[in-house]
């Protein structure tokens, strides 16, 4: 298995753990590993191409789906209905 898989699912551990902390603590983990998995997902679509690629977004997003969702929303001015 190479060194790229396994980063990439210890990063999967990792958010995972980061999930079952208090969310006053979950800041500093959660950036670290938002700024991590666009350079896994990165190297994931140049090493093994677009289908492991595009499962790793899906997991990104199913990971960080509200986190995102509150960024959209702020960064569009939109909010909640």
């Amino acid at each position: 298995m190479s060194l790229l898989l396994v980063a990439a699912i210890l990063w999967v551990f990792a958010a995972s753990a980061t999930a079952f902390l208090p969310m006053r603590w979950q800041l500093v983990p959660g950036l670290a590993l938002i700024a991590g998995a666009f350079v896994l997902i990165g190297l994931l679509f140049a090493e093994y191409g677009p289908v492991p690629g595009v499962v790793a977004i899906a997991v990104f997003v199913s990971f960080f789906r509200r986190p995102l969702g509150h960024l959209i929303r702020k960064f569009t001015g939109k909010t909640r209905a």
